[in-house]
């Protein structure tokens, strides 16, 4: 395993020193431990939500355990705006660390919540799931960014895809393991995510700051001696005032002394407005798709598709497989390319819903055939999780001009939240009202269309630089 994730990261095409590009793997990875508590928050309902509904001494209504399970989704979108303000304000490393800090409050809450009356737990849940909901909505962006800008180009692709995506299925999978060791016991759980957010916080003071947010801050010595260290180099070699000169070129003043106005302003231009929209798109097909969805209702993606073996047991191999294919994801979007990807998993994810609609409509359970849904099932989660699950939390801090991308990203990413919130909330009752068919035929079509999206619309970013793909969207 060892030697598989050293190859992982050891091609010649990579053309990078390789101290170089194991300090940036390094500490692109440390910073996205922070990541690991979102996921746990995410995954949290799966786990505690019957137990919520029968526990012997405190017992909640089901209208009350639903909001716990969706109150998370409205809070997401505020996250948005706030982390805007916060990397630009206090730079990557900073908006983690209080990210950090905000989860650790939300776990104590959980973990010391009331035991002896109903309506105060109920008040203290609602409290830390609001808190999950903003980092939640606020984790994606610092980051992405981190990644994106202390990598390589050619580093840059895979270190995105192992943001965001792949430490939330870890901290989804850490959840389930951590509900199926502690059964019956959600505030036990609740104390060993507590130990784990600690720790992901402590790791953060051993980080560099982002040397985009240190040059745009004016802080250039700092940045020289963080950019010396991630790119193994002298601290006098020129091509550390090469890259400090691009960036300052790139971003053209400071952006904290840009006014929100302005940067707004952004938004009439060629190369924010053009990749805005796109991200808007591949957001919308991702939340629509059902890649997504899955994430929250697993258990009952699995009873609908008609899985034979247990619901749980279903949950955690759900769990495993998007683990194994996010990291298989980051390796295959510099290897092949961003635009192959996403082709190929719409196809896949059209094949496998497809198949699912129609065994979903002729029943296969008592058949010889009955292990078929499965099969579909795990395979949708897996040619979906390298593609269009991954790739728009991704692309998403790569397709920005720099000078607008905290805020573009933030949008985009609220927007994202947004729509989430509203297909959680819309397919919680979907399969009751219109039936499994139907559903998994809906998320057929929108697969289909995710194909033409990625054939005719989506960019390719792979091995080309922050600015080349700047100059792409301004022709």
């Amino acid at each position: 395993m060892k030697l598989s994730f050293i190859q992982f990261f050891n091609k010649k095409s990579l053309n990078l020193d390789a101290k170089a590009k194991y300090i940036q793997i390094g500490f692109a990875m440390l910073a996205n431990f922070s990541i690991l508590s979102t996921g746990m928050g995410l995954g949290y309902p799966a786990i505690t939500t019957q137990i919520l509904a029968k526990d012997t001494t405190l017992i909640l209504t089901e209208s009350q355990v639903s909001w716990f399970a969706s109150i998370t989704a409205i809070a997401c979108p505020f996250g948005g705006p706030i982390t805007a303000y916060l990397t630009n304000k206090f730079g990557r490393k900073g908006t983690l660390i209080i990210i950090d800090v905000i989860s650790i409050i939300q776990w104590i809450i959980i973990g010391f919540s009331s035991r002896s009356d109903a309506q105060i737990l109920f008040i203290q849940l609602m409290f830390a799931r609001v808190l999950t909901g903003l980092t939640i909505g606020m984790i994606t962006t610092p980051a992405v960014l981190y990644s994106a800008e202390i990598c390589h180009p050619s580093l840059r692709g895979r270190m995105t895809v192992l943001s965001t995506p792949f430490f939330v299925a870890i901290g989804i999978l850490l959840i389930y393991l951590l509900g199926y060791l502690l059964k019956e016991d959600y505030r036990l759980v609740a104390i060993y995510s507590l130990g784990i957010t600690i720790f992901t916080l402590l790791i953060c003071f051993f980080i560099p700051e982002s040397p985009v947010h240190l040059i745009l801050k004016n802080k250039l010595k700092t940045a020289r001696h963080v950019l010396s260290k991630v790119r193994h180099l002298a601290n006098d070699d020129p091509r550390i005032d090469e890259e400090i000169h691009q960036i300052q070129k790139n971003s053209q003043s400071s952006v904290s002394k840009t006014s929100s106005l302005s940067i707004f302003r952004e938004f009439s231009k060629p190369q924010l407005y053009k990749p805005f929209m796109i991200m808007l798109a591949f957001f919308t097909i991702q939340q629509l798709s059902g890649v997504f969805v899955i994430f929250v209702y697993t258990a009952q993606f699995s009873i609908e598709a008609g899985v034979s073996i247990d619901a749980f047991l279903s949950t955690v191999i759900i769990g495993i497989i998007r683990c194994v294919m996010t990291f298989a994801a980051a390796f295959l979007s510099d290897k092949v390319g961003r635009k192959p990807l996403a082709i190929v998993s719409s196809i896949g994810m059209f094949i496998s819903m497809t198949g699912l609609a129609l065994s979903s409509e002729f029943s296969l359970k008592d058949t010889q055939y009955f292990w078929v849904p499965a099969a579909l099932l795990y395979f949708f989660v897996s040619i979906g999780t390298i593609g269009i699950l991954v790739l728009p939390f991704s692309m998403v801090a790569e397709m920005y001009p720099q000078k607008s991308r905290s805020l573009a990203v933030a949008l985009s990413l609220s927007y994202c939240f947004i729509v989430s919130f509203l297909t959680i909330k819309f397919f919680s009752t979907a399969f009751m009202a219109f039936g499994s068919a139907v559903v998994f035929a809906f998320f057929a079509v929108i697969s289909l269309i995710a194909v033409f999206f990625s054939i005719y619309v989506l960019p390719e970013t792979k091995g080309k630089t922050l600015h080349e793909i700047e100059k792409h969207f301004q022709k």
